[in-house]
């Protein structure tokens, strides 16, 4: 099967500070990849790197075949690149379906924008009682449900996520984890960087680790799930 997203030999930092050295990683149509590491390994840094928000300084991002390194974060989401950020990044002062619409801001998605709002109500039944509220009286579910539904708002061909359980109670960040395996079902690519590793493992089905701006280790999430340097390192086995 061809990969939708090929990232060759990505190279990026900050300043003159390098952070990742060379990330090959390769995103199946229709699969949940995901990305683990320590606090510091670059999971960030690659989603940011891939998106454009951080200069590429060497590598190449393919999508579909097509070389999109050099086009700027907005090109991108038009071609169905999606990230949704780490800290949900939402407007405070505008309503919930105010920074829905925000979503279907692109060419691409613009025409079925009531329809890609169903959806998202659908998916996420909580954000339609609380269309008319302003974002910043959210709590911290809510406004992940919200920084979700906006990425779905732009019709995704690949969503990015970074960072989904930040913050959240376990039984919030579970019901999150169970809407992506639902939406991985309807189709949808996912790339997700992510801290809980238990969960990442038993729901995704590749999974790269990371460590000091390099893969590590990759693989089936379930035999990564198995190894036993992962056990030790991640799970607490």
């Amino acid at each position: 099967m061809d990969a939708v997203l090929q990232i060759e030999k990505l190279e990026s930092g900050y300043g003159e500070v390098q952070v990742l050295w060379g990330i090959s990683l390769q995103v199946q149509a229709g699969k949940m990849t995901t990305v683990i590491g320590a606090n510091g390994a670059g999971k960030t840094t690659t989603l940011r790197t891939i998106m454009g928000s951080v200069p590429c300084w060497g590598g190449r991002v393919l999508m579909n075949g097509e070389d999109v390194t050099r086009l700027s974060p907005h090109a991108k989401a038009r071609r169905g690149l999606v990230l949704v950020p780490e800290g949900r990044q939402l407007f405070p002062d505008m309503s919930v379906e105010e920074n829905l619409e925000m979503g279907a801001y692109s060419q691409r998605a613009r025409p079925r924008q009531k329809d890609n709002l169903e959806r998202v109500y659908d998916t996420f039944p909580r954000l339609k009682e609380r269309r008319k509220q302003r974002s910043s009286t959210l709590s911290g579910g809510e406004q992940q449900m919200l920084a979700m539904g906006r990425g779905l708002m732009q019709e995704p061909v690949v969503l990015m996520i970074d960072e989904l359980s930040l913050g959240l109670a376990p039984v919030l960040a579970q019901q999150l984890f169970l809407t992506l395996k639902k939406l991985r079902k309807q189709g949808l690519t996912i790339v997700l960087v992510e801290q809980n590793v238990h969960l990442s493992l038993a729901l995704s089905d590749y999974t790269y680790v990371l460590a000091e701006g390099r893969v590590e280790i990759e693989g089936d999430s379930r035999e990564v799930a198995n190894m036993d340097e992962v056990r030790r390192a991640y799970l607490g086995l």
